[in-house]
This record gives C-alpha cells, structure tokens and sequence, in this order.
C-alpha cells in the first residue's frame, strides 16, 4: 500500500542547486552582495566584475614570453650544472639530492622569464633542461676526479736510455733515420666534445653499474624533474560561470 504522504515521482540525480537567500550570498573578493548570477574563480564566489577582472589578470602565452623563459631557463640550467658540478669536485661525492635544488632553479627562472606564464610547452622545457643540467655536471666532476688521480700517482720521468755495451763518454754516431717521423695528428676538438655530451647525457643511466646507487640516483632525478614540472605548470585560475541563483519556493528552506 502506497504512502499518501510520499510523493511518487523517481528521484533525480542531478547536480544539486542550491537556493540562495537574498542578501546572503557575497563575493569573496569584493564582498559585494550577488544577486542574479554568480562567477566561480576556481571554488570562490564572486561577481561579474570580479570575475571579469580576474580573466584580465590571467597572463597570455606568447611566443616572446616563451623565449624569454626558455632563456631564463637555459641560465638556471647552467647554473644548477654549475652548482651540481662544484659539489661533486669539493666533497668527492655524487649526491644525487642536488638534483632538486637543480629542478627548482631551473623551475623558477623560466617562470620568472616568463613573467609567471606556464604551459605544457614550458613543462617540457623544464624536464629537458633539467635532465641536461644533471646528467652533463657527471663530466667535469670526472674529469676532476681523473685529474686527482694522475696527481697521486708518481710519474718516473726518464732522462735517456742508453744499450748495455754503449759508454757514456764516447762519441757513437746517431744511427740514420730510416723512415721519418709521421705527422701528428690534431685531436678533433668538436668530435670529442659530442661524445663528452652523449658520455654526460647518459650518466645517469650508466650510474646503474652500481645497481643500488644508480637507482637512488635515478628516483632522486625523476624527483627534481617533478618539481620543475610542477613550477612550470603556471598560473592556476579557472573561471567558470555565470550561474544563476535561485529563490527559495515558499515553504522550502532556504541556504544561508
């Protein structure tokens, strides 16, 4: 037997309105009271004319301000390289924590070129320049490290070398040239730097020769490219509206 006191119609699972009460809704940056319709800047309230201005606030991407960031950016790169690089030199140790101090500087400059304009382009930037400056700094803290090592090392120098049978105070002729010497030839200076570049960007990955540390190093590095993932993401700002408000019915409560 069928309730009279309960209404037969389905239920309706439908986004929700809420009524607002005249004079209670307010905007949450002017704190002007709302009456028609209502803005939402990202899950504030607010009003045409703040909604409005809030749009004119949001920085436009343009292809000055990406270059002007990817500049920034190239110079935090170097100098996170630079700053990764000395602390490997001084202490001896690849310490891959560095690596977050490198995705935050690289993260900030390019916002900072930028004038706060992010994207997914500029993410992208980020994650390269960042890898670059990391995996790059393994050459000049190798090259110190082999250059420590030759050091320790005492190097025999000898003066001249003489045949048993041969006296020190006699005059022996020198022996005639049979063939002459052959020209030296001059290292490729541009080869030598690609393949020092190719060594660097693979670093990390050669690290895992160590498997334990090599893999410390990589999660250290993914972490770091986060965080100048997360920088470059940019300005934040959604706006969404308008929305109307609506009146309570008689006899329905209204939402304060």
């Amino acid at each position: 037997m069928s309730n009279p006191t309960i209404p037969n119609t389905p239920p309706q699972f439908k986004t929700a309105e809420y009524p607002g009460q005249p004079g209670s809704d307010r905007c949450k940056f002017c704190n002007q009271t709302i009456a028609g319709s209502y803005y939402r800047v990202n899950s504030a309230m607010a009003c045409a004319a703040c909604a409005e201005q809030a749009r004119l606030k949001i920085p436009k991407d343009n292809h000055a301000a990406f270059m002007r960031g990817l500049l920034f950016g190239v110079g935090g790169a170097i100098l996170g390289l630079i700053l990764y690089a000395v602390f490997g030199i001084v202490t001896g140790l690849m310490v891959g924590y560095v690596s977050l101090a490198v995705g935050y500087i690289v993260g900030k400059a390019m916002m900072m070129g930028s004038g706060g304009i992010g994207g997914r382009r500029y993410q992208i930037a980020a994650v390269v320049l960042t890898y670059a400056a990391v995996s790059i700094a393994a050459i000049p803290i190798y090259i110190a490290q082999e250059s420590k090592t030759h050091k320790a090392v005492p190097t025999e120098q000898s003066q001249s070398v003489h045949n048993p049978g041969e006296q020190s105070s006699g005059n022996v002729a020198p022996a005639p040239e049979q063939n002459p010497p052959a020209p030296k030839r001059h290292p490729n200076v541009g080869a030598a730097l690609v393949i020092l570049a190719l060594v660097g960007l693979a670093s990390p990955f050669l690290e895992l020769a160590d498997p334990f540390h090599g893999l410390i190093g990589l999660v250290i590095l993914f972490v770091g490219i986060q965080i100048a993932w997360k920088i470059t993401r940019g300005i934040s700002l959604q706006i969404f509206g308008p929305f109307k408000l609506s009146t309570p019915t008689a006899g329905q409560p209204s939402a304060g």
